[in-house]
């Protein structure tokens, strides 16, 4: 036998040895690699192709605005995950969500460090994970019925979005492939079908792109599903949101950004130096009205925030604020920290009136979990104390705010503002609940002094979306910017630089009209996220199916 082997041996030629040699490295390097549902991307692929796609999507969003990115980062996922097992499929959508959410919300360590920007991050890319997973559970269900890729696309990234506006800790729902699509035809079918539709709309058109380039395909089909995303991206435009758009009295509006001063000040002296500054902008704001440089506005809005220090128990604070809306003779909406007697502390909205003073007061209702109190305190502190004792110090640092319950409505004279207080505008129930609850107006208070310009663009992004889907005219006030309006196609105006003291004043239309998408609620994503657990269930039955079918031809093996 050793004689055998080794004339086999010498007969071998240094060119056998290349080739086989080449045929591995072919092997290593391939894209595609066969599986149980047949041919599918390698799995060092499919991480580089998720990389690459999550990555992309941070691009779709502000301050870079390339909307059409959005989908096709959506196609890259979709090709990652197909035809692979669902713990597979977890782990691809995770590594996609941490390339999507590591950049995209890299502000948030601004002034918290690198560990809170890490945990959100790695929460945010679970939902994503859970994507991927029931994108790889439905990979047989597409490949049988090629044509529901696209619209089963749709309704899964709908549903990942609607588990991530709500948990965990009530939810975070930055991010949303709708918030991206402020500048895109897309953005229109918020209007009809709010943020929920928009997210679908993307998703589809990324659905589409990945059904025309997967493997082989005939180029006839390819086209036509190019035809369909371009359509499914256009055709929102055509909706007649016009139809709804403000035709009410017009109220002149001043929004103040103060700004924040930074330089050699500790905390209770930035807190007063912020009040003044808004005071004092306020003043400039009379003087010219006085001198005929500007009109009276019917209310000024000051930011989230405006006043740390609390206007209702402190004489100083509660002084400068009716000296301020004396001068401009008119209510003043301020953001301001509220004590309450027995401890607790508010995030307010405060109605200032001239010669009454503080007169109305919302809370809001959906304080930030770790930002504005922490969830499970003891258990976290504990866990953060082991990761880095600043962390644990951190926690013990956190306001500890308490959710109001009152209607996100805010009376300012004869004018109804919505009561939406910074991140607030990222959630579905409570725009829309302020808009039914009589809001004629959008307004978001917010204080963008801790992150940054790309935090203050995407949420400003927001405020767009938000004025298609109900129909109002809208603004958004910050300590630092971006201040600015906007109107119920989404377009903005006065926009104010950031980290600047700017005073900006526009006429708004009020509005009491009910869009499509104000009407209907949470009814669109309830029925788009129920669309995909149905397909998500026929694929397990599918799946349960063929492996009963396999065992049983299996067991009639002689």
């Amino acid at each position: 036998m050793s004689t055998v082997i080794d004339r086999e041996a010498e007969e071998r030629t240094p060119s056998d040895d290349e080739r086989d040699e080449k045929q591995g490295k072919n092997r290593r390097f391939a894209l595609f690699a066969d599986s149980p549902l047949g041919r599918r991307l390698t799995l060092p692929v499919a991480l580089i192709l998720a990389l690459a796609a999550g990555g992309l999507a941070v691009l779709a969003f502000p301050p870079y605005g390339w909307w059409p990115a959005a989908a096709v980062s959506v196609a890259g996922l979709g090709a990652a995950v197909h035809r692979r097992r669902p713990r597979g499929g977890l782990g691809i959508g995770f590594v996609y969500g941490m390339a999507f959410f590591l950049p995209l919300l890299a502000w948030s360590s601004t002034q918290v460090g690198q560990w809170p920007w890490l945990f959100l991050s790695a929460l945010e890319a679970l939902g994503t994970g859970v994507l991927g997973a029931g994108l790889a559970v439905c990979s047989r269900l597409i490949d049988r019925h090629r044509w529901a890729w696209a619209p089963l696309t749709g309704v899964a990234w709908v549903a990942q979005e609607a588990l991530r506006s709500r948990q965990p800790f009530d939810g975070f729902p930055w991010g949303r492939l709708a918030f991206s699509q402020a500048d895109s035809p897309a953005a229109a079918a918020a209007w009809l079908g709010g943020a929920p539709l928009v997210s679908f709309v993307v998703a589809l058109t990324g659905g589409f792109l990945l059904t025309a380039l997967w493997r082989r395909p005939d180029w006839r089909k390819s086209a036509a599903f190019v035809a369909a995303a371009a359509v499914a991206t256009i055709a929102p435009a055509a909706l007649p949101i016009d139809s709804t758009a403000p035709d009410g009295p017009t109220v002149n509006v001043a929004v103040v950004q103060g700004n924040v001063p930074r330089l050699g000040l500790d905390f209770n002296a930035q807190r007063r130096a912020v009040l003044d500054n808004h005071v004092q902008a306020t003043i400039e704001l009379a003087d010219a009205v006085n001198e005929g440089r500007a009109e009276r506005p019917d209310i000024v809005v000051w930011p989230e925030n405006a006043s740390d220090i609390d206007p209702l128990h402190n004489a100083d604070a509660y002084s400068l604020i009716s000296e301020a809306a004396a001068a401009v003779g008119a209510p003043i909406v301020l953001g301001g920290i509220v004590h309450e007697e027995d401890g607790t502390r508010y995030n307010m909205v405060i109605v200032w009136e001239p010669d009454d003073g503080p007169v109305f007061m919302y809370a809001k209702r959906h304080p930030v979990p770790f930002a504005e109190y922490v969830p499970y305190k003891d258990f976290f502190r504990t866990v953060a104390g082991w990761i880095d004792p600043r962390m644990a110090e951190g926690i013990d640092s956190v306001a500890g705010f308490q959710a109001g319950t009152e209607p996100g409505v805010v009376p300012a004279g004869d004018l109804t503002l919505s009561g939406l207080i910074c991140f607030e505008i990222a959630f579905d129930a409570e725009t829309a609940d302020s808009v039914r609850d009589g809001a004629e107006l959008l307004a978001v208070q917010t204080n963008n002094a801790t992150f940054d310009y790309k935090e203050a663009g995407q949420q400003l992004a927001m405020v767009r979306l938000r004025s298609i889907e109900h129909g109002r005219d809208g603004l958004m006030a910050s300590t630092v910017g971006i201040s600015a309006f906007t109107d119920h196609t989404g377009a903005v105006s006065e926009a104010t630089e950031f980290n600047t003291a700017a005073v900006i004043q526009k006429e708004l239309t009020r509005s009491a009209e009910s869009t499509p998408a104000t009407r209907a609620g949470i009814l669109p994503e309830v029925v788009l996220t129920t669309a995909a657990l149905a397909a998500l269930a026929a694929a397990v039955a599918l799946n349960i199916r063929h492996r009963r079918v396999g065992a049983s031809h299996d067991a009639r093996e002689p």
